[in-house]
């Protein structure tokens, strides 16, 4: 009898938790957005919910979570109950953030379970619309001339614009006068206004500035270029031999958060990576859609780790810290 009531309670347990598998989600699935509602990584987050909501019949409720750097976000998202239901959406900033921040309530990549890389938007370097230098060897050979003197601004500690910046004075061996700004947006607003010498910043806030001749378009950031900027060299190209830079997204979930719920929420993000309309909107956001085997949860784990290394001895020489 004994035996039969535990064989009972096991055939139990197995069904109750494929009942389980089978309804998630079993009610909408929150997704945490280090940023502002309005900016080009909310407009991101949103459209996927609408592609993946639609894959997995539930709704996808986007919440912006600002502050320190999308520090906020990732510590909210690490401490949710793992079950499926919560998903961050990360960036290139959460595998900074684990050198630039030294006190932290949560490890940026031991504390996360990795969904899938969404996609990747090429930056572009842009300076005042009457610099006179006209192409990236011109830059460097003046910026290599007058360390210190050519001014750059970034969108503050940790963003896109800061990465860059860091990134582009290593790779020409040569600093600029950094001016941080509260977000890429006042920082675009004085390039524009001629204050301010150089930036870097995402394809999304650039390109039509670049088009009008607002502001003078000097190169891309990844490795080819970029097909709505086709006039504009890469950086590699330019002579900056190996500059590769892309602000990637991706999705996480709670460190813990099952295996089954997981392959629930990748499989989602694959079907909107396939999806036309999806596809069209990222092209809208001039962002490239990451897919194949480099979308999925493990090459996305290898990959977040590998962006760590990569970013902490930059980080390190140029001793930025943000407390």
């Amino acid at each position: 009898m004994r035996l039969s009531i535990r064989a009972t309670a096991a055939a139990l347990a197995v069904a109750s938790s494929t009942a389980a598998a089978q309804s998630f989600p079993a009610r909408p699935v929150v997704l945490i957005v280090p940023f502002a509602a309005g900016g080009p990584s909310d407009a991101l987050a949103r459209v996927l919910g609408q592609s993946m909501g639609a894959h997995l019949k539930q709704t996808i409720a986007v919440e912006n979570i600002t502050g320190a750097g999308g520090t906020v976000a990732a510590a909210r998202a690490a401490q949710a109950k793992p079950d499926g239901h919560t998903m961050l959406l990360a960036h290139i900033g959460q595998a900074t953030s684990a050198t630039l921040y030294r006190k932290l309530a949560y490890d940026p990549v031991e504390s996360f379970e990795t969904i899938g890389l969404i996609a990747e938007v090429p930056m572009t370097i842009v300076g005042r619309k009457d610099l006179p230098q006209k192409d990236v060897r011109e830059l460097v050979s003046y910026v290599r001339a007058n360390k210190g003197k050519v001014s750059y601004a970034n969108g503050g500690i940790g963003s896109a614009s800061h990465l860059c910046g860091l990134l582009f004075m290593s790779a020409m061996q040569a600093d600029m006068q950094t001016i941080s700004y509260r977000g890429s947006g006042p920082a675009l607003v004085d390039v524009l206004g001629g204050r301010i010498d150089l930036l870097c910043d995402q394809t999304t806030t650039t390109a039509t500035h670049i088009k009008s001749g607002a502001i003078k378009g000097y190169a891309v950031t990844m490795k080819a270029r970029v097909p709505s900027l086709p006039e504009l060299p890469t950086l590699h190209e330019s002579g900056l031999r190996d500059f590769e830079l892309g602000i990637w997204y991706g999705l996480v979930a709670p460190k813990g958060t099952p295996k089954a719920a997981i392959d629930t929420l990748a499989s989602a993000l694959k079907a909107s990576l396939s999806d036309p309309a999806f596809l069209k909107r990222l092209d809208e956001f001039g962002a490239q859609p990451i897919t194949g085997e480099r979308a999925g949860p493990a090459a996305f784990a290898k990959y977040f780790r590998a962006e760590v290394a990569k970013w902490r001895p930059i980080i390190q020489a140029a001793g930025v810290y943000a407390d």
